[in-house]
């Protein structure tokens, strides 16, 4: 049987996300990273920005450590396995790989907003948007 729980994060904030869309009925998490909120010193304007785009969501709010908390939301919906969306965040593939050694895991592609292979800091939207600008207008 294929019973999935949805991980949603910062890189897909959208009804739009591709797991969301393949799976209408499964539920869906978000979790706070205490240590990434920490680390990047994410700002409470950012903070309030990504809630109020999860309110939109249909999706459970935590807070923890994220692969401890969607392996507990996955026991707790008896789900066979995680879908998420690829993202490029250096934490992403450690997340992953720890889902991966209890749950199956389902990554899917989300076309690009646009083409570009260099690098971008993450970090705060108007440092992405000065480079992304510059490929989404022309």
């Amino acid at each position: 049987m294929n019973k999935p729980v949805i991980w949603v994060h910062g890189d897909c904030l959208s009804p739009h996300n591709p797991a969301l869309q393949e799976y209408p009925d499964a539920p869906a998490i978000w979790v706070w990273d205490d240590a990434l909120l920490e680390e990047w010193q994410i700002s409470l304007k950012r903070i309030a920005f990504i809630y109020e785009c999860l309110l939109e969501l249909p999706v459970i709010i935590r807070r923890g450590d994220v692969a401890e908390e969607i392996l507990a939301f996955a026991k707790e919906n008896n789900a066979t396995k995680v879908a998420t969306v690829k993202s490029p965040s250096p934490r992403f593939e450690s997340i992953c790989q720890q889902i991966e050694r209890s749950i199956d895991l389902e990554i899917f592609e989300l076309e690009p907003f646009f083409d570009y292979d260099g690098y971008i800091d993450l970090k705060r939207f108007s440092r992405y948007w000065k480079v992304a600008e510059k490929y989404v207008f022309d």
